[in-house]
């Protein structure tokens, strides 16, 4: 006996929640979501990453508002472990109300899990991920807003030569970010010529002791370190009670007032201690006053490195998701075609800089500074002095 359409309609109801998340009504929800560590030694950027992310949606979202869209944010922690991340990923590419990714702030975290973004269509804009891989891989869905490390390792080195550096000792946390950046700090310091009397990882944390003997006895005029800032500032302070007198240099990942935190003055001794990075402060930048304002009366503290990067990424996916509703009339456009809306942006107009992305995903030019640190106070690292903006255009 065939059953009367109102015993069926539960179960219709049922079936168009699932699939369609109501029968003939669309979501009217968008979700942008992070990937940024949340927790542990890093998470004092990462959850600017986040920050940045949150205050771009609560100020920018009108338009979309307007047309009848409520913008969500869907922050995850990876905790900077490539394993959490792809697992997130997964959970972020099944949720169809995400449209885009901020994040990540470790190249070894994003690499793995922009393959699930790709595979999903998700679009991925990177505030902070440097390797080259990262766009490299020509992905039509993953873009950065910042410099590479085959650029910024280059930099690192020319500086040093530069400063009158003619022997460098080169060590890394064996990540992808820091392995891959200290590879290019030491062709480039070799092609300056200088002499790389040393080259080697560490995961080491704590106790720098069998790895400082080898570099002491060296007598290095530079120390290089090609990771991130909890790991090279304990090195650095390290050295500097065993008597190296000469530069420490590190890369972006240096870019925390918890590094001061962690060194304090061994930071100012010697010959000083100096990074590159793709992300100045967020107040050296012509547009950014408000955005540090609101930041700083919103979350109680001044904006770590790549918030405000954060907040340009965050205003690009929305600007391409307003204008891929506005082609598809008024309706939601697919991921794939957010993806193609946002590099169909051309001199975008953010708060750290005029964005227009290449083939690739890389900005068509990028900054990159060289930064000494001058206090031991973390409150006031982002009045370090600035040694050198330069803008570069990517390989090619």
């Amino acid at each position: 006996m065939r059953k009367p359409f109102s015993a069926l309609a539960p179960t219709l109801a049922a079936l168009c929640l699932l699939f369609a998340g109501g029968c003939d009504k669309e979501s009217k929800t968008i979700k942008i979501a992070t990937q940024s560590p949340l927790s542990g030694a890093t998470s004092v950027v990462g959850s600017d990453i986040k920050n940045g992310t949150q205050l771009a949606i609560e100020q920018l979202a009108g338009p979309l508002t307007k047309m009848g869209y409520k913008v969500e944010l869907a922050p995850f922690d990876d905790q900077g472990n490539p394993d959490t991340g792809v697992a997130n990923a997964k959970n972020i590419v099944s949720d169809p109300s995400v449209l885009g990714v901020v994040g990540h702030y470790n190249s070894g975290v994003q690499i793995p899990s922009s393959e699930e973004y790709h595979a999903a269509n998700l679009c991925n804009v990177s505030p902070a991920n440097t390797n080259p891989k990262v766009t490299d891989r020509g992905y039509a869905e993953i873009n950065r807003v910042c410099g590479r490390d085959d650029v910024q390792g280059v930099v690192g080195a020319q500086f040093a030569k530069a400063k009158g550096i003619k022997v460098a000792y080169v060590l890394h946390d064996k990540t992808a970010y820091g392995q891959g950046i200290a590879e290019y700090f030491k062709k480039e310091a070799e092609a300056q010529g200088m002499k790389v009397v040393g080259f080697a990882g560490t995961e080491e944390k704590a106790n720098f002791d069998a790895i400082l003997s080898p570099i002491i006895s060296a007598k290095p005029e530079c120390i290089y370190f090609g990771g991130m800032f909890d790991q090279a500032a304990v090195l650095f302070k390290q050295a500097r009670q065993k008597g190296f007198k000469g530069m420490c240099l590190s890369d972006d990942g240096f870019d925390s007032g918890d590094a001061a935190k962690i060194a304090g003055d061994a930071l100012q001794q010697g010959a000083g201690t100096y990074f590159s990075t793709v992300s100045g402060p967020a107040d050296i930048y012509p547009d950014t006053a408000k955005f540090v304002a609101d930041f700083k009366a919103k979350f109680g503290n001044t904006p770590q490195p790549f918030a405000a990067q954060s907040y340009d990424c965050t205003a690009v996916l929305l600007k391409a998701i307003e204008n891929g509703i506005t082609a598809n009339g008024g309706k939601l456009p697919a991921r794939a075609d957010v993806s193609k809306a946002v590099r169909a942006l051309k001199d975008f107009k953010g708060i750290t800089g005029t964005l227009t992305f290449n083939g690739k995903g890389d900005p068509v030019l990028a900054k990159y500074f060289i930064i000494q640190v001058t206090s031991a106070d973390p409150a006031k690292w982002s009045s370090n002095r600035i040694d050198q903006i330069l803008s570069i255009a990517p390989p090619k």
